[in-house]
Protein backbone atom coordinates (compact mmCIF):
# COMPACT_ATOMS: atom_id res chain seq x y z
CA UNK A 1 0.00 0.00 0.00
CA UNK A 2 1.57 3.37 -1.04
CA UNK A 3 1.87 6.54 1.60
CA UNK A 4 -0.56 8.44 -0.75
CA UNK A 5 -3.40 6.32 -0.65
CA UNK A 6 -3.05 5.33 3.48
CA UNK A 7 -2.81 7.59 6.56
CA UNK A 8 0.68 7.55 8.13
CA UNK A 9 1.14 6.87 12.00
CA UNK A 10 3.00 9.37 13.62
CA UNK A 11 4.58 8.61 17.32
CA UNK A 12 4.67 12.38 18.69
CA UNK A 13 6.99 13.05 21.53
CA UNK A 14 5.78 15.36 24.04
CA UNK A 15 6.39 17.06 27.19
CA UNK A 16 7.88 15.41 30.50
CA UNK A 17 7.21 18.39 32.91
CA UNK A 18 7.25 21.53 30.86
CA UNK A 19 5.09 22.36 28.64
CA UNK A 20 7.27 24.65 26.66
CA UNK A 21 8.62 21.61 25.30
CA UNK A 22 6.24 20.72 22.96
CA UNK A 23 7.99 21.21 19.84
CA UNK A 24 6.37 23.43 16.68
CA UNK A 25 6.63 20.20 14.55
CA UNK A 26 4.34 17.79 17.35
CA UNK A 27 1.85 21.03 17.57
CA UNK A 28 1.19 21.24 14.11
CA UNK A 29 0.93 16.78 13.74
CA UNK A 30 -1.88 16.91 16.70
CA UNK A 31 -3.61 20.03 15.33
CA UNK A 32 -4.19 18.28 11.35
CA UNK A 33 -4.09 14.68 11.56
CA UNK A 34 -8.25 12.95 11.61
CA UNK A 35 -7.23 11.79 14.94
CA UNK A 36 -5.11 12.05 18.37
CA UNK A 37 -4.58 8.16 19.80
CA UNK A 38 -3.62 8.93 23.36
CA UNK A 39 -3.28 7.25 26.79
CA UNK A 40 -5.32 9.48 28.43
CA UNK A 41 -7.53 12.05 26.18
CA UNK A 42 -7.58 14.59 29.46
CA UNK A 43 -3.72 14.82 28.77
CA UNK A 44 -4.74 15.81 25.21
CA UNK A 45 -6.85 18.54 26.39
CA UNK A 46 -4.50 20.08 29.10
CA UNK A 47 -1.74 20.12 26.29
CA UNK A 48 -3.52 22.05 23.80
CA UNK A 49 -5.25 24.01 26.00
CA UNK A 50 -2.72 27.07 25.24
CA UNK A 51 -2.10 26.31 21.26
CA UNK A 52 -4.63 26.51 18.41
CA UNK A 53 -7.32 24.54 18.47
CA UNK A 54 -7.77 21.25 16.60
CA UNK A 55 -11.02 19.12 15.80
CA UNK A 56 -9.05 15.87 15.51
CA UNK A 57 -11.19 13.03 16.96
CA UNK A 58 -9.66 12.02 21.07
CA UNK A 59 -9.31 8.10 21.24
CA UNK A 60 -7.98 6.56 24.54
CA UNK A 61 -5.47 3.83 23.81
CA UNK A 62 -4.20 1.78 26.81
CA UNK A 63 -3.26 -1.63 28.30
CA UNK A 64 -7.10 -2.28 29.27
CA UNK A 65 -8.40 -1.54 25.60
CA UNK A 66 -5.60 -2.52 22.59
CA UNK A 67 -6.94 -5.71 21.77
CA UNK A 68 -10.24 -3.84 20.63
CA UNK A 69 -8.93 -0.62 19.37
CA UNK A 70 -6.13 -1.99 16.85
CA UNK A 71 -7.98 -3.31 14.76
CA UNK A 72 -10.30 -0.12 13.95
CA UNK A 73 -6.81 2.28 13.74
CA UNK A 74 -5.66 -0.06 11.32
CA UNK A 75 -9.06 0.04 9.37
CA UNK A 76 -8.73 4.28 9.75
CA UNK A 77 -5.17 4.10 8.70
CA UNK A 78 -5.32 2.05 5.77
CA UNK A 79 -8.79 4.19 4.39
CA UNK A 80 -6.41 7.47 4.23
CA UNK A 81 -7.18 8.82 7.98
CA UNK A 82 -3.42 9.81 9.25
CA UNK A 83 -2.75 9.92 13.24
CA UNK A 84 -1.09 10.73 15.98
CA UNK A 85 -0.02 8.44 19.15
CA UNK A 86 0.78 9.83 22.30
CA UNK A 87 1.37 9.02 25.64
CA UNK A 88 0.85 11.17 29.02
CA UNK A 89 4.27 11.96 29.13
CA UNK A 90 7.53 11.84 27.46
CA UNK A 91 8.00 9.34 23.86
CA UNK A 92 5.01 6.05 23.13
CA UNK A 93 6.08 3.22 23.13
CA UNK A 94 8.76 3.91 25.86
CA UNK A 95 7.75 2.19 29.00
CA UNK A 96 4.20 3.15 28.17
CA UNK A 97 1.64 1.89 25.72
CA UNK A 98 2.05 2.21 21.89
CA UNK A 99 3.83 -0.23 20.56
CA UNK A 100 1.51 -2.67 19.85
CA UNK A 101 0.30 -0.53 17.79
CA UNK A 102 3.37 0.15 15.86
CA UNK A 103 3.72 -3.10 15.32
CA UNK A 104 0.36 -3.49 13.82
CA UNK A 105 1.16 -1.05 11.73
CA UNK A 106 4.17 -1.94 10.49
CA UNK A 107 2.80 -5.45 9.69
CA UNK A 108 -0.11 -3.83 7.53
CA UNK A 109 2.43 -2.29 5.46
CA UNK A 110 1.14 1.13 6.49
CA UNK A 111 3.49 4.20 7.05
CA UNK A 112 5.13 5.13 10.70
CA UNK A 113 7.03 7.93 11.07
CA UNK A 114 8.33 9.40 14.23
CA UNK A 115 8.00 13.41 16.08
CA UNK A 116 10.88 13.21 18.47
CA UNK A 117 9.92 15.32 21.72
CA UNK A 118 11.36 14.59 25.45
CA UNK A 119 12.48 11.71 26.98
CA UNK A 120 12.76 11.31 30.56
CA UNK A 121 15.67 8.48 29.68
CA UNK A 122 18.02 11.05 27.87
CA UNK A 123 17.14 13.94 29.55
CA UNK A 124 18.45 12.04 33.03
CA UNK A 125 21.11 10.74 31.15
CA UNK A 126 22.50 14.48 29.78
CA UNK A 127 22.87 15.69 33.40
CA UNK A 128 23.96 12.46 35.38
CA UNK A 129 27.33 12.70 34.69
CA UNK A 130 27.67 8.93 33.96
CA UNK A 131 28.93 7.47 30.89
CA UNK A 132 26.52 7.56 28.67
CA UNK A 133 28.13 6.04 24.97
CA UNK A 134 26.66 3.17 26.01
CA UNK A 135 23.67 2.38 28.11
CA UNK A 136 20.93 0.41 29.53
CA UNK A 137 17.16 1.28 30.11
CA UNK A 138 15.37 -1.05 32.10
CA UNK A 139 11.79 0.84 32.82
CA UNK A 140 10.63 -0.01 36.06
CA UNK A 141 11.68 -3.86 37.94
CA UNK A 142 9.69 -6.29 38.77
CA UNK A 143 8.05 -5.06 42.28
CA UNK A 144 9.20 -8.58 43.78
CA UNK A 145 9.92 -12.15 43.71
CA UNK A 146 12.86 -14.04 42.13
CA UNK A 147 12.46 -12.02 38.83
CA UNK A 148 13.37 -8.68 40.90
CA UNK A 149 16.37 -10.46 42.29
CA UNK A 150 17.69 -11.78 38.97
CA UNK A 151 17.35 -8.39 36.88
CA UNK A 152 19.01 -6.34 40.14
CA UNK A 153 22.11 -8.92 39.79
CA UNK A 154 22.17 -8.55 36.19
CA UNK A 155 22.26 -4.63 36.70
CA UNK A 156 24.77 -5.61 38.87
CA UNK A 157 27.17 -6.87 36.23
CA UNK A 158 26.21 -4.62 33.81
CA UNK A 159 29.27 -2.33 32.83
CA UNK A 160 26.72 0.07 31.29
CA UNK A 161 25.24 2.80 32.36
CA UNK A 162 21.47 1.75 33.74
CA UNK A 163 18.43 3.59 33.50
CA UNK A 164 15.29 3.01 35.75
CA UNK A 165 11.85 4.22 36.66
CA UNK A 166 10.39 3.75 39.96
CA UNK A 167 7.38 5.00 41.64
CA UNK A 168 7.76 7.37 44.74
CA UNK A 169 6.54 5.42 47.29
CA UNK A 170 9.39 2.34 45.86
CA UNK A 171 12.24 4.95 45.92
CA UNK A 172 13.64 3.93 49.06
CA UNK A 173 13.17 0.53 48.93
CA UNK A 174 15.05 0.45 45.11
CA UNK A 175 18.00 2.49 46.28
CA UNK A 176 18.61 0.14 49.30
CA UNK A 177 18.34 -2.99 47.13
CA UNK A 178 20.17 -1.59 44.59
CA UNK A 179 22.79 -0.92 47.01
CA UNK A 180 23.54 -4.59 48.74
CA UNK A 181 23.40 -6.01 44.73
CA UNK A 182 25.72 -3.89 43.06
CA UNK A 183 27.45 -2.37 46.70
CA UNK A 184 26.80 0.54 48.55
CA UNK A 185 29.95 2.73 46.87
CA UNK A 186 28.26 2.28 42.99
CA UNK A 187 27.48 6.09 41.67
CA UNK A 188 24.14 6.73 40.82
CA UNK A 189 21.79 9.66 40.23
CA UNK A 190 18.26 10.30 41.04
CA UNK A 191 16.31 12.51 38.58
CA UNK A 192 13.23 13.91 39.97
CA UNK A 193 10.35 16.34 38.48
CA UNK A 194 12.73 16.70 35.09
CA UNK A 195 11.70 19.48 33.62
CA UNK A 196 9.31 20.83 36.69
CA UNK A 197 8.99 23.69 38.83
CA UNK A 198 10.95 21.31 41.66
CA UNK A 199 13.56 19.30 39.73
CA UNK A 200 15.77 17.79 41.16
CA UNK A 201 19.14 15.87 40.63
CA UNK A 202 20.83 13.95 43.23
CA UNK A 203 23.86 12.60 42.46
CA UNK A 204 26.46 9.94 45.80
CA UNK A 205 27.04 6.05 46.48
CA UNK A 206 23.90 3.96 46.12
CA UNK A 207 24.21 3.81 50.13
CA UNK A 208 23.60 7.79 50.31
CA UNK A 209 21.25 7.85 48.18
CA UNK A 210 19.47 5.36 49.93
CA UNK A 211 19.35 6.84 53.48
CA UNK A 212 18.84 10.21 51.73
CA UNK A 213 15.46 8.95 50.41
CA UNK A 214 14.76 7.09 53.36
CA UNK A 215 14.63 10.05 55.55
CA UNK A 216 13.40 12.32 53.50
CA UNK A 217 9.72 11.66 53.16
CA UNK A 218 9.15 14.98 51.15
CA UNK A 219 11.67 13.94 48.28
CA UNK A 220 9.58 10.55 47.41
CA UNK A 221 6.94 12.25 45.32
CA UNK A 222 6.89 13.08 41.83
CA UNK A 223 8.03 10.89 38.55
CA UNK A 224 11.59 9.25 39.32
CA UNK A 225 14.34 8.43 37.04
CA UNK A 226 17.71 6.62 38.46
CA UNK A 227 20.74 6.73 36.90
CA UNK A 228 23.41 3.85 38.16
CA UNK A 229 26.82 3.74 37.12
CA UNK A 230 28.07 0.71 35.54
CA UNK A 231 30.04 -2.33 37.04
CA UNK A 232 33.83 -1.42 37.30
CA UNK A 233 34.75 -4.70 36.67
CA UNK A 234 37.62 -5.03 34.04
CA UNK A 235 36.58 -6.22 30.54
CA UNK A 236 39.21 -9.39 31.42
CA UNK A 237 36.38 -10.23 33.95
CA UNK A 238 33.52 -9.65 31.86
CA UNK A 239 34.80 -11.81 29.55
CA UNK A 240 35.81 -14.44 32.51
CA UNK A 241 32.07 -14.17 33.09
CA UNK A 242 30.61 -14.66 29.55
CA UNK A 243 32.99 -17.65 29.54
CA UNK A 244 31.34 -19.42 32.52
CA UNK A 245 27.98 -18.78 31.13
CA UNK A 246 29.10 -21.02 27.86
CA UNK A 247 30.47 -23.61 30.05
CA UNK A 248 27.23 -23.50 32.44
CA UNK A 249 24.85 -24.20 29.35
CA UNK A 250 27.00 -27.07 28.25
CA UNK A 251 26.99 -28.87 31.17
CA UNK A 252 23.58 -28.17 32.20
CA UNK A 253 22.55 -29.56 29.10
CA UNK A 254 23.34 -33.04 31.27
CA UNK A 255 23.41 -32.04 35.00
CA UNK A 256 21.26 -30.24 37.15
CA UNK A 257 22.10 -26.41 38.13
CA UNK A 258 23.89 -27.51 41.84
CA UNK A 259 25.80 -29.88 40.16
CA UNK A 260 26.56 -27.91 36.78
CA UNK A 261 27.63 -24.59 39.50
CA UNK A 262 30.15 -27.04 41.22
CA UNK A 263 31.65 -28.21 38.05
CA UNK A 264 32.17 -24.73 36.95
CA UNK A 265 33.87 -23.41 40.24
CA UNK A 266 36.32 -26.23 39.96
CA UNK A 267 36.94 -25.18 36.40
CA UNK A 268 37.37 -21.66 36.92
CA UNK A 269 37.92 -20.87 40.13
CA UNK A 270 34.84 -19.28 40.54
CA UNK A 271 32.57 -18.78 43.43
CA UNK A 272 30.12 -21.85 43.72
CA UNK A 273 27.09 -19.74 45.14
CA UNK A 274 27.66 -17.05 42.65
CA UNK A 275 27.66 -19.74 39.44
CA UNK A 276 24.79 -21.62 41.31
CA UNK A 277 22.61 -18.33 40.79
CA UNK A 278 23.50 -18.08 37.42
CA UNK A 279 23.01 -21.23 36.13
CA UNK A 280 19.43 -20.85 37.80
CA UNK A 281 18.86 -17.96 35.38
CA UNK A 282 20.34 -19.58 32.42
CA UNK A 283 18.37 -22.72 32.67
CA UNK A 284 14.76 -21.19 33.86
CA UNK A 285 14.51 -22.43 37.51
Amino acid sequence: MSESSSGILYVVGTPIGNRGDLTSRALETLTTVAAIVAEDTRHVQRLLADGPGTRAERISLNAHNENERIPTLMRRLAAGDSLAMVSDAGVPAISDPGGRLVAAAHGDGLPVRAVPGPSAVTAALSVAGLPANRFAFEGFLPTKGEARRARLRAIARDPRTVVLFESPRRIAGLLAALAGACGGDREAMVSRELTKRFETNRRGTLAELADHFQATAGEQRGELTVCVAGSPEPEAEVETALNSDALLRALLAELSPSRAARVAARATGGRKNDLYQRALELSGS
